[in-house]
């Protein structure tokens, strides 16, 4: 046991020889030891105390072999500090009593009389659990700081967007899998945040992490964590984001962008709800709820086999789409007055709003940036602008042909058919009927153009 200096210790037996042979024996090994013959006395040991590992016996009364009395005090236990590391100790043992004394919450379970180095290994690895288990904590509060923010107000009144709002309040009091689906820019991150601020688990963490940013070396170590040494530069244990999010909700942007190695090994997570990090053979256990966002063709991925269709199936209990802000009307405008005032009070200028000709401008305009792009032209517009409104000249947007939406110069009524046809899916959303409503065509004939 290499534990020497770390780690306090709480014993709790009736038996004064116990508690004396105990001390004894761990002293050499650990940072303090407090030991008491009374279990009322736990709440204040752990309280003033603070232990990292507690034994406790399983029977305080002369001649009681049931065990009960130890799992009434395991529970008071967990009631207090429910990441507590419990090791039930008794001198009546059998496997039954071991199976229900984990499934009630203890970490292990040892008889008495013990053997010296498995009693001395089974303390160590309690400590390493209780160690990691504080890690989780500590970053759990790093990532509720980084993100415990407000979702940002979601502005918009075109029909497409209330569709997004109507859906968001149907989600409020689910706990399903959702994927959000929508170009760059759109506010996929923002949608997923205000899903979980109006969720069942609103008042736990929500991590986040941005797939597309993460080379695909590091995946499965954010995912996952890893253990010290399990690769040159792993210094220390460290906890992954899905471990972290545990009991709260998990925000994975970017899902496309998951090898299919990667994809497999959280497909894997997602269904026995339970992860190793690298480096361990040890499983955690893990209570997730997942948003996941991309901006990519998932389905068109899936055909390609790029993107496996069973993960797809567990991510997409429920799909949202989020319009590009070119199909959304006069949103723009509104979202546009929504930046003047916020960067007009961020610059301390006094802009008042926007002139009629650049509101026509700002229209126009197709936006392959969306959201994100429009916040950007209004910030540069106002910085830019002498004036008390935003004119048509202080918008600098990209000319036509720097646009990438797709579109061709090709004037082949076939290449052009296509477009229309794909453009159509698009906006509806996947949906034939609409689509075929929009190019004027029946739901057989789309059907027919599509096979062909």
């Amino acid at each position: 046991m290499n534990t020497s200096g770390k780690g306090k210790i709480l014993i709790i037996d009736d038996n004064e020889d116990v508690l004396f042979a105990l001390n004894l024996l761990l002293k050499p090994h650990v940072e303090n030891i407090r030991v008491s013959a009374d279990p009322a006395k736990i709440a204040r040991f752990i309280e003033q105390y603070r232990p990292d590992v507690i034994l406790l016996d399983m029977n305080f009364r002369r001649d009681a072999i049931s065990g009960q009395e130890g799992f009434a005090w395991l529970q008071k236990i967990l009631e207090i500090d429910p990441q507590a590391v419990v090791i039930l100790m008794t001198a009546y043992a059998d496997t039954g009593k071991a199976v229900q004394a984990v499934k009630a919450g203890a970490t292990d379970f040892i008889s008495k009389p013990w053997e010296k180095e498995k009693l001395l290994t089974t303390i160590s690895s309690a400590l390493q659990l209780r160690a990691s288990r504080n890690e989780v904590s500590i970053l759990k509060k790093q990532m509720t700081a980084l993100y415990d923010e407000p979702a940002g107000e979601i502005i918009g009144e075109s029909e497409a967007m209330q569709h997004v709002f109507s859906m968001i309040a149907k989600l409020a009091g689910t706990d399903a899998n959702i994927l959000i689906l929508g170009e760059n820019g759109t506010g996929k991150d923002i949608v997923a945040r205000a899903i979980y601020q109006h969720s069942p688990r609103a008042g736990e963490v929500f991590v986040s992490i941005d797939l597309g940013s993460i080379p695909e070396s590091l995946f499965e170590s954010e995912l996952f964590g890893y253990e010290k040494g399990a690769f040159t530069d792993a210094r220390k244990e460290k906890p992954g984001r899905m471990e972290a999010a545990s009991g709260g909700t998990l925000f994975l942007d970017e899902i496309a962008n998951l090898s299919l190695p990667m994809q497999a090994k959280l497909l894997t997570a997602i269904e026995k709800r339970q992860i190793m990090r690298l480096g361990s053979n040890h499983h955690i256990p893990v209570d997730v709820r997942f948003i996941c966002a991309t901006n990519s063709d998932v389905y068109r991925d899936v055909e390609d086999g790029r993107f496996r269709q069973d993960l797809l199936y567990r991510i997409n209990t429920i799909e949202l789409h989020i319009p590009p802000l070119r199909e959304r009307g006069n949103d723009t405008i509104l979202l546009a007055d929504h930046f003047v005032h916020r960067f007009a009070m961020k610059y301390k200028k006094n802009v008042q709003g926007i002139a009629k000709e650049a509101q026509n401008k700002l229209l126009a305009y197709h936006w392959p940036g969306n959201v994100r792009e429009l916040q950007h032209a209004v910030e540069r517009a106002l910085i830019l602008s002498d004036g008390n409104v935003l004119r048509s000249a202080d918008f600098i947007l990209q000319p036509a042909q720097n646009r990438n939406w797709k579109t061709s110069e090709s004037l082949n009524l076939e290449t052009l058919e296509a477009q229309a046809i794909e453009r159509a899916l698009h906006r509806t959303g996947g949906n034939v009927n609409k689509a075929a409503e929009l190019l004027g065509i029946t739901r057989f004939a789309l059907y027919r153009k599509l096979k062909r």
